[in-house]
């Protein structure tokens, strides 16, 4: 049996050093969430590491909606499910034909259309949220889910082009080239070579872009104005518009809209890391 030699074990040192304060400092405030949501209003700000007398009777009136800023709550949920997950998949259907034909099928000006679509990150998301508002405006769309998926869209679909390009260019060009001698089309190509093999990139890409309209704050806002057609993350903050405002019920209503992109990128950690960072070195 191989010991450690010292060298691995003060990089172990170093990496608990590191480790050990980013994880504290990340759990503390999720933490001190889940207090404020099993303790009752007298004992929110007792500033105890445990409530004398912890309670679920906070998940209860969320659940059944027995607050005036709850009375949409479980309406909301499902806006900001759906806005989320129809955002998510048409990213992921346009990033994905996009790199295809950038990388695969090498259309004429394909890098040029992506490095200038990439050129939008330099311009602050805050910037353009007047003209998005007004964009929307002249097609009709406000108050319409379909304004905030499109706006989701177009914020991520630049990096997802990016991202599945990067490693599209990694895959070998030989599999095309025996597909293709084998008779197969363009859309066979798509659909029984390229799709498969760039799943762990597409999964992570879909996970990003579920994740950054799941989470979106400013363009809901400025979008959705109606309580049955906003999403959660806006529910939120009409909490903060009262002079007494119920902050054991605001924490455990974010403590709950955190759990499901916690479960997601639980489940595609994986894919996360290796489908994001695809092809960010070249071999």
């Amino acid at each position: 049996m191989k010991l450690p030699s010292l060298r691995e074990i003060g990089n172990e040192a170093k990496l608990l050093l590191i480790g050990i304060p980013v994880l504290i400092w990340t759990l503390v405030p999720i933490y001190h969430m889940f207090l404020f949501a099993i303790s009752p209003k007298e004992d929110a700000f007792s500033g105890k590491l445990w409530p004398d007398h912890p309670t679920l009777n906070n998940f209860s009136i969320v659940f059944h909606q027995q607050h005036y800023f709850l009375r949409d709550f479980w309406i909301q949920f499902f806006n900001s499910v759906v806005i989320a997950l129809s955002a998510g998949a048409l990213t992921l259907m346009i990033a994905t034909a996009a790199a295809f034909s950038i990388s695969r099928l090498r259309v004429p000006g394909g890098r040029w259309v992506m490095n200038l679509a990439l050129f939008t990150y330099f311009i602050p998301a805050a910037f353009l949220a007047v003209p998005m508002y007004r964009t929307m405006g002249n097609y009709g769309l406000l108050n319409n889910h379909w304004s905030l998926i499109l706006a989701m869209v177009t914020i991520a679909s630049p990096y997802a082009i990016w991202v599945l390009k990067q490693a599209s260019d990694k895959l070998p060009v030989e599999l095309d080239e025996a597909a293709t001698m084998d008779g197969a089309t363009t859309l066979q190509l798509f659909r029984l070579v390229y799709v498969p093999l760039m799943m762990p990139s597409l999964v992570a890409i879909g996970t990003y872009a579920i994740l950054l309209a799941w989470n979106e704050y400013l363009y809901a806002f400025l979008l959705l104005s109606k309580d049955t057609e906003i999403t959660l993350p806006v529910a939120l903050g009409n909490f903060l518009a009262a002079d007494d405002s119920p902050w054991e019920l605001l924490m455990t209503t974010g403590f709950i809209y955190a759990l499901p992109p916690a479960a997601i990128y639980y489940a595609f950690r994986r894919y996360m890391v290796g489908g994001l960072t695809a092809g960010a070195v070249k071999s």
